[in-house]
């Protein structure tokens, strides 16, 4: 009989995780050393990213921290290098970073779209190429990059954001069909709304976080330890057969057409 447990045991991995200062990165860097991995947390954020690999260490874990641009291609590069280095190998590695400036299409600048595109779309090629050169070369790995509900659901002034999130969708799809062969699986999350430092704001707005919180069948925002679960899932050998896939941790909201309002009751 299997034994499911160990399945999502990480005893023994390692994993890099960019974006790993604050949010989803936090919380991802934090699942990974609670299952077992060894971590190195990245992020543009020095002293986020520290505090992160600090707490990790204080909680019994085992975690170092390091600077990244993930706009960067050097950079990236240099940060796959110093986890080979440290690691010997790299069994997972995740990406959340992502740019989001909220303008309709027509007032775009040049400027917003070449940061939002470099980020979120580049950085995401970046660090396939990076990480994937090191998966590829040991035969397997788990990369894990960080879509959007906005990939797929969309309003006024976030549509320049939703197709560089769409487009990391086929990118892991693309990705995946490459790397297969040599063991290596490709997939992203795809996050809703999650309370995190730079979302902190929503809730001086009630009418806004309460709105964006009736679009979910539950009626509420994700932690972002909910969204790091998922992260944890797809690194692991439960997730074995997982590849080109993302993988929606949104509440139901790309489940339902439109906010469920107006039921007073269920039905008998």
């Amino acid at each position: 009989m299997t034994d499911y447990r160990k399945l999502f045991d990480l005893t023994g991995k390692t994993a890099v995780v960019l974006g790993a200062a604050s949010g989803i990165g936090k919380s991802s860097a934090e699942a990974l050393a609670s299952l077992g991995a060894s971590v190195l947390c990245a992020d543009m954020a020095a002293e986020g990213a520290e505090a992160t690999a600090a707490g990790i260490r204080n909680n019994g874990g085992a975690a170092e921290a390091t600077t990244c641009d993930a706009a960067d291609a050097a950079d990236v590069t240099a940060l796959a290098a110093k986890a080979l280095q440290k690691f010997s190998r790299v069994d997972i590695a995740v990406t959340t970073p992502g740019l989001n400036i909220r303008k309709t299409i027509l007032d775009y600048t040049e400027e917003d779209l070449d940061r939002v595109i470099n980020l979120n779309i580049k950085g995401t090629v970046w660090f396939f190429q990076a990480f994937g050169r090191i998966m590829t070369s040991q035969k397997g790995g788990s990369l894990i990059a960080c879509s959007s509900v906005r990939a797929v659901t969309i309003e006024p002034g976030l549509a320049v954001y939703g197709s560089t999130k769409a487009a990391i969708g086929l990118l892991v799809k693309g990705f995946a069909s490459e790397v297969g062969r040599f063991g290596v699986r490709v997939n992203a999350i795809a996050p809703s709304i999650a309370e995190t430092a730079l979302t902190g704001p929503f809730k001086q707005r009630p009418d806004i976080y309460n709105l964006y919180a009736a679009h979910t069948v539950l009626n509420r925002w994700a932690s972002a330890d909910e969204v790091a679960t998922a992260v944890a899932y797809l690194a692991s050998d439960a997730a074995s057969y997982v590849s080109g896939s993302t993988l929606f941790v949104d509440g139901g909201w790309t489940g339902i057409d439109g906010p469920p309002t107006g039921l007073t009751q269920l039905a008998k």
